[in-house]
């Protein structure tokens, strides 16, 4: 009997093999949160809401204005920047400590991909949340204020930027973590702090000079104000000095997050 083999056209090519791989992890982590929207993406979109009820119906009107914008308009960009960070990080900590959890995590290890290729799966997996996530509470601020984009080209950029970087950030998150309460830590103690003193819901110009100085030391500062400045124009933090710390963050985390995959860092036995 004649075996059959594959012909050299029938073998898929390294590109093709690629391409097979990112979309499969892409597709898989779209599925995961899609599937359970009411636990995923709705409820940052009812928080979000409860926000702008009351920082903003109900605290806003006795603040006035804030940088010339009504107090609800200010601090819109910085609550819909708030939502795609926590929904980037909380999406891939999740979703690759699940996969530590539950032992399958190595069969895509073993798979003769690149582990960029992994990497970038599963940060387009908590992109795409994010930005969902941002889109919606979007709509939702537009309930309550007037929001116009001042430059699309800064908007976008920085969304995906922040996404990415925070993305990151809960991959590393994943790999060190060795149980379902070690992925709840950095969020609660790091993550928190650093988004409500991150010029949220005010301008770091209104603080004292030291407080202001120290601000500059946190990250979500720079992201807020270029996000700010993409939808109203204004910002506390010079437009090029933010983009240069925001990518100058996400080159450091993914030369971490690679050089973590690479050692098996949390994944090995």
């Amino acid at each position: 009997m004649r075996e059959l083999t594959p012909t050299r056209s029938q073998i898929p090519s390294r590109r093709e093999l690629y391409v097979t791989a990112f979309r499969t992890i892409v597709t898989k982590e779209l599925n995961r949160f899609l599937r359970i929207w009411l636990q995923t993406i709705l409820p940052p979109a009812i928080t979000m809401g409860l926000y702008f009820v009351i920082f903003g119906n109900l605290i806003g009107p006795r603040i006035g204005l804030m940088s010339g914008f009504a107090y609800m308009q200010y601090i819109a960009p910085g609550i819909i920047m708030m939502a795609i960070i926590t929904n980037s990080y909380s999406n891939v900590v999740s979703s690759f400590f699940g996969a530590k959890f539950q032992r399958h995590i190595e069969e895509i290890l073993i798979a003769p991909v690149p582990n960029a290729l992994i990497l970038a799966g599963y940060i387009c997996g908590g992109v795409s949340r994010g930005i969902i996530v941002g889109i919606l509470v979007t709509v939702v601020a537009l309930f309550f204020t007037d929001l116009k984009i001042h430059s699309y080209a800064v908007t976008i950029s920085v969304v995906v930027l922040t996404s990415v970087l925070f993305s990151l950030a809960g991959f590393i998150n994943a790999i060190y973590a060795k149980k379902f309460d070690d992925i709840s830590i950095v969020p609660t103690f790091v993550l928190t702090p650093l988004i409500y003193l991150g010029g949220v819901f005010y301008s770091v110009d209104s603080l004292p000079e030291f407080w202001r100085q120290v601000s500059m030391f946190n990250p979500v500062l720079y992201m807020v104000n270029a996000f700010r400045y993409g939808m109203l124009g204004i910002s506390d933090i010079g437009l090029l000095h933010a983009f240069t710390v925001i990518i100058v963050f996400v080159v450091l985390l993914t030369t971490l997050s690679l050089n973590l995959l690479n050692r098996g860092v949390g994944l090995r036995a």
